[in-house]
């Protein structure tokens, strides 16, 4: 039986809506959540990104500002910029477009956003509340994560949950993340022994390695939830048919949809929960801001 796929463009579009409303209610109150969006140099997926996330604020009723700086621009202008960003009472939530130019040191950088403006969930202090329990702000590709995970109808409290990879950006934070929904937690890695055996224990499989189509129906427990967060564009072990080029994730999604319960496609699964809850992130700083 074929897994049934878990529609993210359809699960962001839901909290979307739910976000509009809490947009407007900010707005009866005079506050109007605003996010400014800084880009440094002219990498083309960074503009489109960029490019998305206003057109997504604008569309809720939110406020944006995009600061598009060119690939010269030297660290202490940056770092200036932030600043600025930080003391202006009208700005609720500063995300820094990655990657940065070489000249530019990035985690001085994000170290340097105000916790309560950074939206991204990247700040130490936003990281060691995550690590604590719990953050009013997490990092955005894990939050849509535990989102996708609760619309898959598992119940996470007592599931065995594998993370496939440990970076600072999503193989860490979600795996505290679903620490804190109470599931049994492995993280896996490079130094991993037999990676197969341990994700075929999984009741839910997150995998986020960036390598194409590795996680195959061999690595997957009958009936699992598989979280597909890598995007890939293929250049080789291309199917009949296929072009180059093509984007797909880190799961083979041919073989694990007939094993898996419950599975995210590439593109359309977890991409479009991102930007959602940057937005949700905007809101709850707004919210935060504005007691304050």
């Amino acid at each position: 039986m074929a897994a049934r796929i878990i529609d993210g463009k359809a699960v962001a579009a839901e909290v979307l809506k739910g976000l509009a409303l809490e947009a407007a209610q900010l707005r009866e109150a005079r506050v109007i959540a605003t996010i400014a969006v800084v880009l440094v140099g002219d990498d083309p997926a960074s503009h489109t990104y960029v490019r998305s996330k206003i057109r997504t604020a604008e569309s809720l009723g939110m406020g944006s500002r995009a600061h598009i700086l060119p690939e010269s621009t030297p660290h202490a202008e940056l770092m200036g910029l932030v600043q600025q960003l930080n003391e202006d009472p009208a700005v609720h939530g500063i995300l820094v477009q990655l990657p940065l130019p070489p000249q530019i040191n990035a985690t001085e950088v994000l170290d340097a956003i105000h916790p309560l403006k950074d939206v991204d969930g990247f700040h130490p202090y936003n990281v060691g509340k995550l690590v604590q329990g719990g953050t009013p702000m997490p990092p955005c590709t894990p939050a849509g994560i535990l989102e996708l995970i609760r619309h898959s109808g598992i119940s996470l409290p007592g599931k065995e949950a594998v993370v496939v990879g440990r970076s600072n950006i999503v193989g860490k934070p979600v795996a505290l993340l679903l620490l804190a929904e109470n599931a049994t937690v492995t993280v896996c890695h490079s130094r991993t022994a037999d990676v197969a055996a341990v994700c075929r224990r999984a009741d839910v499989l997150v995998v986020a390695i960036g390598r194409a189509r590795m996680i195959t129906a061999d690595f997957v427990k009958e009936g699992a939830v598989v979280i597909d967060v890598g995007t890939n564009r293929l250049t080789e072990g291309l199917a009949e048919g296929e072009q180059a080029g093509k984007l797909c994730g880190d799961v083979d999604f041919a073989s694990v949809s007939q094993k898996a319960g419950a599975l995210t496609p590439v593109p359309g699964g977890v991409g479009p929960m991102t930007i959602a809850m940057l937005m949700k992130n905007t809101l709850t700083a707004a919210r935060l801001q504005s007691a304050a």
